[in-house]
């Protein structure tokens, strides 16, 4: 039997604008009001079709989403057009050549790739990645920079719908960090495991101080204390404090994992298919996180329904990912450019079982929500 040969025969990139629910939603970084994205779709010779998709974060991702355009159009897609499909190891390599770093835009056309090959095949992606090893996922619910109140009525809300994770937003004193997370932890009682995500905004020492404050209330982890780059302070918060530590903003290829795992400045990593620049790097890293003995949390929080779809498929495919994906974009957005907006608000989902990413793009919502980067 002859390798399945899928020769690209055309790349397409869209960037869209999809409005955010209520008046938006703030971090460390920025308040944002709509979800900027990339969506990339590859055509081959035969007619398959594969979607990538994209949602580069202000302040957080390393590529702007005019950036991020402007590589896949400019240098990415003319590197890719008549490379084969049905080799992503291949494919990746010639956009390694074609543009140094860009893991963002590079992963919009290998979860295309991927998506593409695997419909042709006729299996989900997940099965393409090894296989599923659980039939449902949940999903972890957030709670903004708010008043104590308004903290824990959101928390309260989020439990009534079924949720059982929830990370919470600090940042701007720790007092009133304490204070947000206390409420929430009232609220919620004992059953809901909570996360505090400071995005890398406190210094070694208030992040130690922080973290003293929130021991009482049984946290699952700590996301990020300190600077991305101060893993050496990271790590004096890790041995400093009684609740586990997780690295995001400090992960983004292997290497940098690699160096997470030898400062022994973490007890969970973070990863994202976008941000490791697709599919089988953030994969191998999921193993190579699991060999050293960390767990692992799956999820970009802005993603439209293709990369929300992308990571779900991943992180079925191991038992080392903790409950409460962390991939809810399609709670936050009001639409979405697929024809079916995935249904996340019982705080579970089935792991789809269709061909590829078991989605369709909605050219109408391309159109509607597009703009010019």
């Amino acid at each position: 039997m002859n390798a399945l040969h899928l020769p690209i025969r055309r790349v397409e990139v869209f960037g869209v604008a999809v409005p955010l629910v209520g008046p938006g939603f703030r971090n460390a970084y920025i308040t944002k009001k709509a979800q900027k994205s990339a969506i990339v779709r590859l055509t081959a010779d035969d007619g398959s079709v594969g979607l990538g998709n994209i949602d580069p974060s202000p302040g957080y991702s390393v590529e702007t989403i005019e950036q991020s355009l402007t590589a896949l159009r400019e240098r990415l897609a003319p590197a890719v057009q008549g490379q084969d499909a049905g080799n992503p190891h291949r494919l990746s390599q010639t956009m390694d050549q074609a543009l140094a770093g860009y893991l963002d835009a590079k992963a919009a056309i290998e979860m295309a790739c991927i998506d593409l090959l695997s419909r042709r095949l006729g299996v989900p992606v997940h099965q393409y990645l090894g296989g599923k090893m659980v039939d449902e996922l949940r999903f972890n619910a957030w709670i903004g920079i708010l008043s104590p109140d308004e903290a824990a009525a959101e928390a309260r809300k989020w439990f009534d719908r079924g949720f059982r994770s929830a990370k919470i937003k600090v940042g701007g004193g720790i007092e009133a960090d304490r204070d947000r997370v206390g409420a929430v932890r009232a609220a919620v009682g004992p059953e809901m495991a909570l996360r505090a995500d400071a995005n890398a905004g406190y210094s070694v020492d208030d992040a130690i101080a922080l973290g003293r404050l929130l021991e009482p209330f049984a946290m699952q982890l700590l996301e990020q204390p300190v600077a991305a780059d101060d893993l050496a302070g990271m790590a004096h918060v890790r041995q400093a404090i009684d609740i586990p530590v997780m690295a995001d903003e400090s992960i983004t290829d292997h290497a940098s994992l690699i160096d997470v795992i030898r400062a022994d400045c973490a007890d969970i990593v973070k990863l994202k298919v976008m941000k490791q620049g697709g599919f089988l790097t953030c994969r191998r890293m999921l193993e190579t996180a699991t060999a050293a003995g960390m767990k692992v949390v799956i999820g970009h929080g802005f993603g439209l329904g293709i990369n929300t779809v992308a990571e779900i498929m991943l992180a079925c495919t191991s038992t080392n990912v903790l409950e409460g994906l962390e991939c809810v974009g399609p709670l936050k957005t009001a639409d979405d450019i697929v024809t079916h907006k995935l249904d996340l608000s019982s705080g579970r989902i089935a792991v789809p079982a269709g061909p590829g990413l078991d989605v369709t793009l909605d050219d109408d919502k391309i159109k509607q929500y597009h703009f010019d980067a």
